[in-house]
């Protein structure tokens, strides 16, 4: 027998199906990821696991004896007493456990969670990691984890996956970090329009089979609606077809109507689109061995020297609490530097995305916190308010209520949709992807790959850096922020050559072309040749040329004419694009090497 069996249940809240007929068997050994948009009913689901909510029909059936633990999403607002107080309580609740107290001090440990303090005080972050130890210190036999990952650093992440890959046999966990599902599942379950589905294997194999399920629900659909287009004509003809009418046809006609009216489309996608300001100048900072913080004799942030330039994605790297915001506060000259210098670049247009939400009004609607009166202006035309917040997934009558009344994922939305509306040539995002689900997670992150201008990002979600950003600041102890070449991937490759060479970390990111290929200075930096003076006074207007016939592209391909012409023009625009691409990434390496020779011998 599965530990729990759901069977036809269906669960409304309001006007709409969560839960339409879904059916799901949760074996002994499985690690099920639950996947699904926001808004799709995926903690409901859990919350009928537990016990705390009853379908409205169906049978849920759980094995005798069976224990559940959960993780809930929102932190409750009466949490009280010590943290090894609710810790406790999760390791007593279960009669089963031997050595409470020793398992509440290794979870505590694990978590690095100070038992003696008190749950009140703790920021948000902090109170889920409490939360999360009470359930694991119940030792469940299906622990039900919703959004675990949020607001854990990558090294709480890291653990996280190798305790329960260890130590919990039976898990069901929601979340919308890849790499954390790739690590854990063994099974993915989709809940899709009510339905649940049931996908072995992890999230590429996933991603396919789903792919290929949705092609052919579309090609089934399009059948049914030429047969019902069909014979809708059929019964629409003169009066003498209607006279000699099959009685048979129209009661099939009948059931092909309420087949056609019971189908529920698919939640439409985010349409997401950046506005774009003038480009800045291709310098857009310069910190030169730069301290930030808010005590003189403690700077979060010691003696960082990076050059950013027009067009980087640059990623921040942490664990909590280290000074990611401060790094950001000071790059962007809105923190006096403790020393250092930091020289900012010209034409620089800033949209932010704040990670704690504080943009937001909880008294005002989602509509007046995007705009203050029934428009908002978008590539310089009038847009009605109620239309635009339809492209992030907000229906008007979602539109017109409050704030207050949003998920995590729904005010993350509501932030992106605030912050696409401002024109920017660089985008700065403090943890964009928490409480988004994958599709619209991949949709942001296609968006910043295409974005021209600079990108800065502060995130812990590890796909999302590989797959978005070409460097990376990682905050390594002590104030110290070392650069490294590439994502989350890359940084991990170049710590382990670090440890095979036994040599120091900063070296071994210069070494290994850390900073977007930059070379590592010589002792004696030598001078420039004429040749090389000359080439670098015309790097720049090559650097121009080159923008300007990429801008010029991008113009001509956005338009909707443009793909009904030859497919041969479309194919080599295309390919000229990739090899403009190509070309500045060469020109500027090539810029920033002799630069850097020019400026160790004026210094």
């Amino acid at each position: 027998m599965a530990l729990i069996s759901l069977r036809e249940v269906s669960l409304s809240f309001g006007a709409g199906a969560l839960l339409d007929g879904a059916t799901l068997h949760i074996e002994r050994g499985d690690r099920i990821c639950l996947l699904g948009r926001n808004g799709a009913g995926k903690s409901s689901l859990l919350r009928l696991m537990t016990g705390e909510l009853q379908p409205d029909e169906g049978v849920i059936q759980r094995e005798q004896g069976v224990r559940v633990s959960w993780l809930p999403q929102q932190v409750p607002s009466d949490l009280d007493g010590t943290v090894a107080d609710v810790v406790g309580a999760g390791a007593d609740s279960n009669k089963a456990v031997e050595g409470a107290a020793h398992t509440v001090e290794a979870v505590l440990s694990r978590l690095s969670l100070d038992g003696d303090a008190a749950v009140a005080t703790l920021s948000a972050g902090l109170k889920r990691r409490v939360l999360l130890a009470e359930a694991l210190a119940a030792q469940p036999d299906v622990l039900l984890l919703d959004e675990p990952t949020n607001h854990l650093d990558i090294d709480a992440i890291d653990w996280l996956e190798q305790f329960l890959a260890r130590f919990v046999q039976t898990l069901l966990f929601v979340t919308h970090d890849r790499s954390f599902v790739q690590k854990l599942a063994t099974r993915i379950v989709e809940l899709d329009r009510g339905v649940l589905y049931s996908f072995p294997g992890g999230y590429a194999r996933f991603k396919a089979r789903r792919l290929e399920q949705l092609e052919a629900e579309g090609e089934q659909n399009a059948r049914l609606d030429k047969k019902l287009a069909k014979e809708e004509a059929w019964l629409r003809r003169g009066l003498k077809a209607r006279r000699a009418r099959n009685e048979g046809r129209v009661r099939a006609l009948e059931r092909l109507r309420e087949q056609r009216n019971a189908r529920r489309a698919r939640m439409g996608r985010v349409r997401l689109a950046v506005q774009e300001a003038e480009r800045s100048g291709k310098l857009v900072f310069e910190a030169k061995k730069l301290s930030v913080g808010y005590e003189p004799d403690q700077p979060m942030v010691s003696e960082l020297s990076t050059i950013v330039l027009r067009g980087d994605r640059v990623g921040v790297i942490g664990p909590n609490n280290c000074g990611k915001t401060t790094l950001l506060r000071g790059l962007l000259g809105q923190l006096e530097p403790l020393s250092g210098n930091l020289r900012l670049g010209t034409r620089v247009e800033l949209a932010y995305f704040d990670q704690l939400r504080e943009q937001l009004d909880d008294e005002k609607t989602v509509a007046q916190n995007v705009a203050a009166g029934d428009t908002v202006q978008l590539y310089g035309k009038p847009r009605h308010v109620l239309t635009y917040l339809q492209s992030f997934l907000f229906p008007p009558e979602r539109a017109r209520g409050p704030v207050s009344a949003l998920s995590g994922g729904e005010r993350n939305r509501l932030l992106l949709a605030r912050l696409f509306l401002v024109p920017s040539n660089l985008l700065v995002l403090d943890e964009p992807t928490n409480d988004l689900d994958v599709e619209t997670l991949e949709l942001l992150e296609q968006q910043l790959i295409d974005y021209p201008g600079t990108v800065l990002v502060v995130s812990h979600d590890r796909a999302f850096l590989d797959n978005v950003v070409t460097s990376t600041l990682v905050f390594e102890g002590q104030g110290r922020v070392v650069e490294y070449a590439g994502g989350y991937s890359d940084w991990q490759k170049q710590r382990g050559a670090v440890a095979d060479l036994g040599g120091s970390e900063p070296a071994a990111a210069a070494a290994s072309s850390g900073g977007r290929g930059r070379k590592p200075k010589t002792e004696k930096p030598r001078r420039l040749s004429f040749k090389e003076q000359r080439e670098l006074e015309v790097l720049p207007a090559t650097i121009e040329q080159l923008e300007a016939e990429q801008a010029a592209l991008h113009d001509k391909m956005a338009d909707p004419l443009f793909y009904q012409g030859a497919g041969a023009e479309i194919g080599a625009a295309k390919h000229r694009l990739e090899q403009i691409g190509e070309e500045l990434e060469a020109v500027y390496a090539r810029w920033q090497e002799l630069e850097e020779i020019a400026s160790a011998t004026a210094s």
